[in-house]
């Protein structure tokens, strides 16, 4: 079987009746490599899917040419306005110009005006990718989106500083849980800030209603009660959403750095029994060594007694002090009892 069915404009190349067919469909409005169309390959797309709808298909035009040719348009096109999205607006663009954000927001020990501009940024990106790639059939006062887009930043700066400065106060908490615990603002930041922008941007729908469709996309009437659901879903969406690229990575990396960490003490200790086993072939001093390694393993200093019993006490020499090497009288004369004869 041909991986490119037989092309149809507007349509999907994947069965939207399956959740494979989605995940594969999201993945293609997704696909970075569109980025790097250029303005004639670009201009070749439309020109190719106009020739489709006038029925002036050249001869030897595959289907792989014309699915490619309309994921290329509807990655750089407007469907309604039929502008040019701007390249870190479009959802091609989403993960490589909004990974950066996503690392900023997740910094260790930030400060307020970092947690300030992180998440400003982060709902920046976000509003502007919003109003992009807004439905447009419908138009729709600026005043709105302003309107959603200050609401955003304002609740989650005031959340994710709230919440910071409410940890740094925490003395019951060790420093160790402290940053632990600071690595998951940025998720219920992100999160309100979302709620909080789809209710200022929808919140005329409660009151309104929102179309209701029949099975063949007819416009049967208006509900209140749909507008509720589909308000409430869209919330929660918007919460899940942003969970596994908020919430994976402070978990993988604190279960990374307590690895590492017993990684190192055996690593140390290790190093500790190598060094003391070349102290004891050098020195041939075995008691020292074991005592050395035992407070060394143990994290003690050993005792006065251990000390004693590895280190004992030299007997006195008995040789003279005036002959033992490096005494002054070394370099004397001897006294004698008169003079010489």
């Amino acid at each position: 079987m041909s991986e490119y069915v037989t092309f149809q404009h507007g349509k999907s190349r994947f069965d939207q009746n399956t959740f494979s067919g989605r995940f594969r469909h999201f993945l293609d409005v997704i696909d970075p490599s569109t980025l790097f169309v250029t303005e004639k390959r670009l201009q070749e797309s439309v020109e190719l899917l106009d020739r489709v709808k006038q029925g002036t298909l050249p001869p030897g035009v595959t289907d792989a040419q014309l699915w490619q040719a309309q994921k290329i348009k509807q990655a750089i096109i407007h469907p309604d306005t039929g502008e040019k999205i701007l390249m870190p607006f479009r959802m091609s663009g989403f993960i490589p110009f909004g990974t950066p954000v996503v690392v900023g927001l997740l910094l260790p020990n930030q400060t307020l005006l970092s947690t300030i501009f992180w998440q400003s940024l982060n709902q920046s990106h976000n509003a502007c990718v919003n109003y992009c790639n807004r439905n447009a059939s419908k138009p729709a006062p600026f005043s709105k989106f302003v309107q959603g887009y200050l609401g955003a930043v304002t609740s989650a700066v005031s959340i994710a500083v709230g919440l910071n400065v409410l940890i740094q106060k925490a003395s019951h908490l060790s420093p160790t849980t402290r940053l632990l615990v600071q690595r998951f603002i940025p998720f219920p930041a992100v999160a309100s800030a979302n709620v909080c922008n789809v209710v200022l941007m929808r919140h005329s729908e409660l009151s309104e209603g929102i179309s209701v469709l029949d099975d063949n996309g007819t416009v049967v009437g208006t509900s209140k009660v749909a507008a509720r659901h589909a308000l409430l879903e869209t919330a929660l969406t918007r919460v899940v959403l942003p969970m596994p690229i908020l919430m994976l990575p402070p978990i993988v990396m604190a279960a990374l750095e307590k690895a590492v960490e017993q990684h190192e003490a055996i690593v140390r200790k290790c190093v500790c029994r190598f060094t003391m086993c070349v102290l004891d072939a050098v020195l041939k001093q075995e008691p020292v060594v074991k005592t050395l390694l035992h407070s060394s393993t143990s994290g003690q200093a050993p005792s006065p007694a251990e000390t004693a019993e590895a280190c004992p006490a030299r007997p006195q020499s008995s040789v003279p002090r005036c002959l033992r090497p490096g005494s002054a009288s070394r370099h004397q004369s001897l006294p004698t009892d008169g003079p010489g004869t």
